[in-house]
């Protein structure tokens, strides 16, 4: 991996705590791929990126040919090679890395790549070959959505995002730190895909600020990219305490504030400075709260999670860049309760054991009887996953199908919803899932409006 910048440095600021490749190194890394005759990193990629040609050609200096390849089938290259969970996808598979001899680092040389690209002025606004009369309108200008607006717009259809909030990225502006995604990457492509023709409705609420039955007339197909920003609640006693806060909510101000916008004043309950803050949850969006609390200067950052490390579904890389910044991750242990008059003082916690599988196959955490303790907290991040919001309810579309989670039912191999002319992607069919996932998803279901949109023309002409 590329050097990290030590623990004491990096949590005082937001900047990503990965150096960059030199040339050299990067190709000395590309240079160990084995190329396998079955690669595994390509078929464990939701992408299905041409991982061992492009790190062929880095390895033989060939970087522009390289970015070529990678974009080919990856929108945002420079986004995934920071961010994605490569220790359990493409790293996580490489044959090297099962031999015992280490992973190629396959993000961190993508990451280079695109990186490089961007400075030699090789990435260039989309320019169609021809433009065309069809208009889609999507909702959501999360990863899923701006994918499927890239693929569109190189095919000359017109394209129109809506999003609810001031600013396009959905989840890579709002949710993910800048020490893991630095936000001038994720402005810098929707800048591109602005100045390539896509047109961006932002601060728009659709169901408030636009009818869905109005995007409809407006647009010849509608692509749901919505995600899931529903978080899951815990029922316990003092739920209500002040200083007890969604994960989303915390990130959200954390990432507000370091574009410079100016908060209300209710968002000093959003900032960890001198408290003692306590996580709730296992996952990628706990350690991003936890390491973001570091950086406010809180005074203590703990994370309790109901199972071991060993069953922990967050990046361990993450966990241990957390742990290098000072968090201390209490195992086996679950909120039973909040103490407090009117703000939180501390959480009560069972201590936990692993007992029998469950339906997942994983071991269920049981309460161990009379083990429970008090945990000094002046914040409490609950960050136990998201889901989906009631669409139909809010769109006044009770003719869009969903399935007993809420998320959008859509067929597998069309993207298409119960609605005619109107698909979804990502997060909002998938539930809570990875970037690449929604990626992948927003240029599949693009690439089939464009085979509908075709034929309709093809009907009409006749």
């Amino acid at each position: 991996m590329p050097a990290k910048r030590a623990a004491g440095t990096r949590s005082g600021d937001y900047r990503e705590i990965y150096a960059e490749f030199a040339k050299a190194k990067a190709a000395e890394q590309a240079s160990r791929c084995s190329q396998c005759g079955v690669p595994f990193c390509q078929t464990h990629c939701p992408l299905h990126n041409n991982i061992p040609d492009w790190l062929r050609l880095t390895a033989e200096g060939r970087l522009a040919e390289a970015y070529e390849l990678s974009q080919a089938t990856n929108t945002f290259p420079e986004i995934c090679g920071r961010i994605c969970p490569q220790d359990r996808l493409c790293e996580g598979n490489c044959v090297i890395e099962q031999s015992g001899h280490g992973t190629v680092t396959i993000g961190a040389i993508e990451k280079y790549i695109s990186d490089t690209a961007w400075q030699e002025g090789w990435i260039t606004k989309i320019k169609p070959h021809t433009e065309r009369p069809e208009s889609v309108g999507i909702i959501g200008a999360g990863p899923g959505g701006l994918a499927a607006a890239d693929v569109l717009r190189k095919a000359g259809v017109q394209v129109t995002v809506y999003d609810r909030n001031d600013r396009a990225g959905g989840l890579l502006t709002y949710g993910i730190p800048n020490f893991k995604l630095e936000k001038e990457v994720v402005m810098r492509r929707c800048d591109l895909l602005e100045d390539s023709g896509v047109n961006f409705v932002l601060n728009c609420d659709v169901g408030v600020d636009e009818k869905f039955s109005d995007l409809q007339k407006r647009h010849d197909a509608i692509l749901i990219a919505t995600g899931v920003y529903k978080s899951r609640d815990l029922s316990a006693p003092g739920i209500g305490l002040g200083g007890i806060v969604k994960a989303l909510d915390y990130l959200t101000a954390s990432n507000h504030m370091n574009f410079g916008d100016k908060r209300p004043d209710s968002a000093v309950d959003l900032q960890a400075k001198d408290k003692s803050v306590v996580v709730i949850g296992g996952g990628d969006t706990a350690m991003d709260c936890v390491r973001t609390a570091v950086r406010q200067g809180a005074k203590s950052v703990k994370c309790l999670y109901r199972r071991d490390r060993a069953n922990m579904p967050g990046s361990m890389r993450e966990t241990q860049n957390a742990e290098e910044e000072g968090v201390e991750f209490v195992w086996l242990t679950a909120p039973k309760g909040f103490v407090g008059d009117t703000n939180v003082t501390g959480v009560k916690v069972a201590r936990m054991r692993l007992g029998a599988p469950d339906a997942t196959g994983r071991q269920a955490p049981e309460e161990i009887d009379g083990a429970d303790y008090t945990e000094p907290a002046d914040l409490v991040i609950k960050a136990l996953g998201f889901e989906p919001e009631d669409l139909p309810s809010m769109w006044d579309t009770p003719d869009l199908d969903v399935t007993g989670w809420g998320t959008v039912k859509t067929s597998f191999t069309t993207f298409e919803t119960s609605m005619k002319n109107v698909y979804a992607v990502g997060d909002i069919v998938r539930g809570a899932s990875l970037v690449v996932w929604a990626i992948a998803d927003g240029r599949d279901a693009a690439a089939r409006i464009l085979q509908n949109i075709d034929a309709n023309a093809a009907i009409a002409a006749e």
